[in-house]
């Protein structure tokens, strides 16, 4: 099936890529810049030091001195602007009325390019820093994710916490930061998307003119993950709470592996949705949980699959053993065509909701040519998913969900020697 195109791809004499998507029926843009840097990219002596520079973009400029003129600006205009930093990736996003892109763009280049990292808002900035720590570390259904990174990649950077230590963050000087900043934000680690009612001819243009003053140098490659995995992993941090908190899975598949849609599959058949498998199994006929669910992750070369949870304390391990016994079971007989047809209904709705902003348009089509190097459409992207057979799913299942390759992370009145637990899981 031919598909018309729906954004225009342009890549710039120094590197720098452009991602136009023109969108008709909206009277916004969506400047997205993003660039390939994260906490994989770091080293023990710098975690953090990614999600440390992105708040410090916004503490001033040469032409905007200081933090108010930043948020003043954008605000003077109604945009709707922030920033995020992950282990691959750090994005920079402001949303706007069409009529003043421009502005948006002035202040985006502006501090991806001259932020000034001044040394007193430096200091000053290390104490919210900390106090975003504290808050992932106080949340237990936050915490047992971090703690899952950490069981299922280890001590290499895909297991740290992307806002690093407080101890590291207390240690790292303005220049680790500028030598960091220039080092990693540059022409071809850099790819600008802009989404909604602006023309790709135009786009072009306005890029060019602000974003004249980005730096050139070579590509970053970070240190590829090494899996060493031979018998389940349990870690578990004792913690007084009326609710156990779990995360639960396997290594999985990279970015651009062919066996992603079924991995996906897999993760709706047993927790996507109200009607999965272990959302009825655990909540519905057992009442054992309020929240659960499954979802899959994927990096640069490898990636996870897993189920999260949030459990009367009390009911911890007859749900571990039902949700175990639900993995096990997709790895013993084929889903059902009737499933099958129901997950890929569920799969085509959900992502027709998730595509309906300027936003979600550029982030969809941004992180696929920052991560991938490629851009799918949504129409291609769902072929590839319909195509997804009983047989793909019971393979993937077979491939991933061994019970030598488990990782369970728990958050709750536990003690890490549990003898019941560690027997669950060596047993299943």
């Amino acid at each position: 099936m031919k598909h018309e195109k729906q954004f225009d791809l342009f890549t710039y004499p120094n590197g720098l890529r452009l991602v136009t998507v023109p969108m008709e029926n909206t009277r916004s843009v969506m400047v997205l810049v993003l660039v390939t840097t994260g906490s994989r990219y770091e080293t023990p002596k710098n975690n953090g030091i990614s999600h440390f520079l992105e708040h410090l973009m916004f503490k001033g400029t040469a032409k905007r001195p200081g933090t108010l003129d930043i948020s003043h600006e954008l605000d003077s205009i109604g945009a709707e602007y922030n920033a995020f930093t992950s282990k691959e990736c750090t994005g920079y996003h402001a949303k706007c009325a069409s009529d003043k892109v421009d502005i948006a763009l002035d202040v985006i280049s502006d501090i991806f390019q001259n932020s000034k990292f001044d040394e007193k808002e430096m200091d000053k900035e290390k104490g919210p820093i900390k106090e975003e720590i504290n808050m992932y570390f106080d949340n237990p259904s936050s915490y047992v994710a971090l703690l899952f990174d950490e069981l299922l990649y280890g001590d290499q950077p895909l297991g740290w916490n992307v806002a690093g230590k407080k101890e590291i963050i207390d240690a790292i000087k303005r220049d680790d930061i500028v030598k960091y900043f220039s080092t990693h934000y540059f022409a071809k680690s850099t790819v600008v998307c802009i989404a909604g009612d602006i023309g790709t001819e135009t786009a072009k243009e306005k890029v060019k003119k602000y974003f004249n003053n980005i730096r050139e140098s070579g590509i970053i490659k970070p240190v590829s993950a090494i899996d060493d995995q031979t018998e389940p992993r349990l870690k578990i941090f004792n913690k007084k709470t009326d609710q156990t908190n779990i995360n639960l899975g396997f290594r999985a598949y990279g970015v651009l592996d062919p066996k992603l849609e079924a991995l996906g599959a897999l993760s709706f058949i047993l927790g996507g949705g109200m009607s999965s498998r272990l959302f009825v199994e655990v909540r519905e006929k057992r009442g054992l949980a309020y929240r659960i669910g499954t979802g899959a992750g994927s990096y640069d070369e490898t990636g996870d699959f897993g189920t999260y949870a949030g459990l009367n304390n009390r009911n911890l391990i007859p749900a571990l053993k039902i949700i175990l016994q639900e993995h096990k079971r997709l790895t013993e007989e084929l889903v059902s065509e009737k499933e099958l047809t129901r997950i890929k209904d569920y799969a085509k709705g959900r992502f027709a909701i998730g595509l309906e902003t300027s936003d979600a348009y550029a982030y969809f089509y941004g992180q696929q040519e920052l991560l991938e190097n490629r851009i799918l459409t949504p129409e291609e992207k769902l072929e590839k998913m319909m195509a997804v057979t009983r047989e793909d799913i019971h393979d993937v299942a077979m491939e991933i969900i061994k019970p030598e390759k488990l990782n369970l992370a728990i958050v709750g009145p536990f003690k890490e020697d549990n003898r019941e637990i560690k027997d669950i899981l060596n047993s299943w």
